[in-house]
């Protein structure tokens, strides 16, 4: 990816952006994504893509997460079962209640997203996964794997660390979904 091409001109051109494992670095970069969405963009973001700390130095996107900044993480990646919040929207809708989700290093988040009012969770981590991790270990708490800020045409999905991720049939479909509801939103 180029990331100069964030910009108002090349943005035009799409009806959403995907995000893989990086985001936006210049200040030039972040204001012409920031005008993208503000005016009806649609974004996709994996894993990394969300990830902000106290260097992140960019409040714009600290509101558009949902408001929570990373915490703390698993490691090594692990496999883990993941609750559908929302069975009917339409991203996962076609999911099962609860499914095993392919080896990730899973975030967490404080505050959690699901605390603005804002957000909308639809995928948790299941508490029966905890204690999490062997080198970083999640010990516990409220643990949101995907949402939308229901503001923005945007979907976060932590899923995209390491080389299992396309491994499950029930995951593949769930990312297809999100990429066909995004991409479809109304600007």
């Amino acid at each position: 990816m180029n990331w100069d091409d964030m910009n108002a001109a090349k943005l035009a051109e799409y009806q959403m952006v995907v995000w893989l494992d990086d985001f936006p670095h210049t200040p030039q970069q972040r204001a012409a994504f920031e005008q993208y969405m503000e005016h009806g963009g649609g974004w996709l973001g994996f894993h990394i893509a969300g990830y902000n700390d106290g260097g992140t130095r960019w409040p714009w996107f600290l509101r558009f997460l949902g408001g929570g900044v990373f915490y703390g993480n698993n490691w090594p990646p692990m496999p883990v079962t993941l609750t559908v919040d929302d069975s009917k929207h339409p991203v996962t809708r076609r999911l099962p209640p609860s499914f095993v989700a392919p080896s990730n290093e899973w975030y967490i988040w404080k505050p959690s997203p699901r605390e603005n009012k804002d957000v909308k969770v639809l995928l948790t981590l299941a508490p029966s996964n905890y204690p999490l991790g062997m080198k970083d270990v999640i010990s516990g708490g409220d643990l949101p794997v995907m949402w939308t800020n229901t503001r923005y045409h945007m979907l976060y999905m932590n899923m995209g660390h390491g080389d299992r991720i396309f491994t499950s049939e029930i995951q593949n479909r769930l990312m297809e979904d999100a990429m066909v509801w995004v991409g479809t939103q109304r600007r």
